[in-house]
């Protein structure tokens, strides 16, 4: 963004965590997100700063152009998706028609989510993921439990209890039937909710 003169990057973070902790003391126009993020992935970090701070506008670039990633995405608020290898002209030409409160899709990712509404209304409507059934803290504790982290070190990074984390991630293995941690561990693997950076500008 250095060429573009009028695009400050005025903070990164390498979680989705420190993401929206930047976003709360920063304020930007503009988050650029990625997906899969250590701690708190992208899905997550997205749905926090567009609840916190509806102001501030989510474009994700990311290597992850699945469908349903951009389904996600878009249905917490993300105004735009682009893929990495995007140029560096089209992510400067979106962050500043994003912060204008427009959308911007990587021509791709447009074309299919185009494709799939068409679908999808045909179809009476689309189904929803298995995640679906996870609250949000759900979610940041099977994250946190599929990258490996002991229940205190989860307590910790969370600020509650070992007892309200090992209650949680029974609730996450009845409600998606799955009751190891490898199992856990693919599943959040499939769904994407499990590294990568993101970057905070002002316009």
């Amino acid at each position: 963004m250095k060429h573009e003169r009028d695009i400050e990057v005025v903070g990164e973070a390498e979680t989705g965590r420190q993401a929206v902790q930047l976003t709360r003391k920063l304020r930007p126009s503009v988050v650029v997100m990625d997906i899969a993020m250590p701690l708190l992935n992208g899905l997550e970090a997205t749905r926090q700063i567009r609840k916190d701070f509806p102001d501030t506008k989510v474009l994700v670039l990311s290597a992850h152009g699945d469908d349903a990633y951009v389904e996600q995405m878009a249905a917490l608020g993300a105004a735009g998706f682009l893929l990495k290898q995007t140029s560096s002209h089209e992510l400067a030409t979106a962050i500043r028609e994003v912060e204008k409160g427009k959308s911007f899709f990587s021509p791709s990712i447009s074309r299919r989510v185009q494709e799939r509404s068409r679908k999808s209304a045909a179809r009476g409507g689309s189904s929803k993921k298995n995640s679906s059934r996870l609250s949000s803290r759900e979610v940041e504790v099977l994250q946190l439990i599929a990258e490996g982290h002991p229940n205190k070190q989860i307590a910790s990074e969370l600020g509650i209890s070992i007892k309200t984390i090992e209650k949680h991630r029974q609730r996450i293995m009845d409600r998606l039937q799955i009751h190891d941690v490898a199992g856990l561990t693919r599943y959040a693997i499939s769904a994407g909710i499990i590294e990568s950076s993101v970057q905070l500008t002002i316009v």
